[in-house]
């Protein structure tokens, strides 16, 4: 199988290390200093059990690297306007694409049903490029947990176990032949990896978790426990955390969460999520996709998210003073 993961990050570099090592034709866009090291040195993926090192084709122009059966595209939100202007040269009549990213993608009313069904999502997907470019029918879903980062460029390292890995699903709800083979190269490589067919509800479920804290570690700029030191803070969380679960619902995902467990969870967690650490590195932040595309769909059904209009603010206007946000 032929498969180019688009952006070879901290994700993508994982999961092209490994899926090479599998026996899969694999292939990266990446750039840079990043990009130099692999082609110079290969791609060095470390995990708390090995190290593997792998050769592979790589460059940050997509055109070089010609059709593929399968594009994993791994790159954060502010990327996607690239993706959308350059992966035409990878799609081939049949070529899914995976997108393993945070937050609510821009397929996600695709083969929905209902009133909304192929509706657009102006947040993430601002002026319909993703749409014209890769087009819904092609999109696959996917959540990636474990997590991930890139020490040294070339290097990319599995901060935690791998666990759970990757769960993939059709926006359409169905177990199609395109997954089971996707599914078959993750297995080759020794990727955790999982199927369902509500794709939809788990995307929620991690964005939901996310929402209980991320906003809050923006803000403060501290690891996850740091912000459930304060009873306030966690009143803060529990207050989102339930705001979240209530657009969940009006979108017909029930999110069965208990709101006082996970803020007992989130104060032994160390963890920095990955818009904290863009903010600190002085990246572009996935705001919309993480913040804007919830609360754009809390307008559509008319939910009210009093606490979390207040915090994406903040976070807007933070970032939008150091550079690292704009209005689409």
């Amino acid at each position: 199988m032929r498969i180019c993961v688009f952006g070879a990050g901290s994700v993508g570099g994982y999961l092209a290390g490994y899926l090479s090592r599998g026996g899969a034709e694999v292939s990266v866009v990446a750039r840079g200093t990043h990009l130099a090291a692999i082609r110079a040195n290969g791609l060095t993926v470390e995990t708390p059990d090995e190290s593997l090192t792998v050769r592979i084709a790589a460059s940050d122009k997509p055109a070089n690297l010609g059709r593929q059966d399968l594009v994993l595209v791994t790159v954060k939100a502010p990327a996607l306007p690239e993706v959308a202007a350059t992966i035409a040269p990878l799609l081939g009549s049949d070529t899914a694409v995976a997108f393993v990213m945070n937050g609510i993608p821009w397929w996600y009313f695709h083969a929905h049903g209902g009133a909304l069904d192929d509706r657009q999502l102006a947040s993430v997907d601002p002026h319909g490029a993703l749409w014209r470019a890769v087009g819904p029918k092609r999109a696959i879903g996917a959540v990636f947990w474990p997590a991930c980062s890139v020490p040294l460029p070339g290097v990319v390292r599995l901060l935690t176990g791998a666990g759970s890995g990757t769960v993939f699903g059709e926006p359409s709800n169905t177990t199609t032949p395109r997954l089971h083979a996707l599914a078959a190269a993750f297995r080759a490589a020794g990727l955790p990896v999982t199927l369902t067919e509500d794709i939809r509800a788990l995307i929620w479920r991690k964005l939901a978790f996310n929402l209980s804290a991320g906003p809050l570690c923006v803000l403060t700029e501290t690891p996850v426990m740091d912000t459930h030191t304060e009873q306030p803070l966690i009143d803060c969380s529990g207050q989102v955390l339930a705001e979240a679960i209530a657009v969940a619902a009006a979108m017909g995902i029930t999110l069965d969460m208990d709101i006082p467990a996970i803020a007992e969870m989130n104060k032994s967690l160390a963890h920095r999520p990955s818009i904290l650490q863009d903010l600190t590195a002085g990246r572009p932040m996935e705001i919309e996709a993480l913040y804007g595309v919830p609360l754009e769909m809390a307008r559509m059904a008319g939910v009210a998210t009093p606490m979390l209009d207040v915090l994406v603010s903040l976070i807007k206007v933070k970032a939008r003073a150091r550079g690292l946000w704009r209005p689409s």
